[in-house]
């Protein structure tokens, strides 16, 4: 069980300077809002998160 943990967070952290790297700071935002939509189930912040992160990857 703290394995799991360990390596969620490892991967967590690893995702969020990948995405800073190749996004900036608006990536880690989409990112957020992604995250929170699906721990809270609210749609409107995933939708939003997911729209911007759709716009993000259409201006790169």
């Amino acid at each position: 069980m703290v394995i799991f943990q360990v390596l969620s967070v490892v991967l967590s952290l690893g995702l969020e300077q990948l995405i800073q790297w190749r996004y900036g700071a608006m990536g880690i935002v989409c990112l957020l809002l992604i995250t929170c939509g699906v721990r809270a189930r609210n749609s409107t912040c995933l939708t939003a998160g997911a729209v911007l992160f759709v716009l993000l990857m259409a201006q790169a």
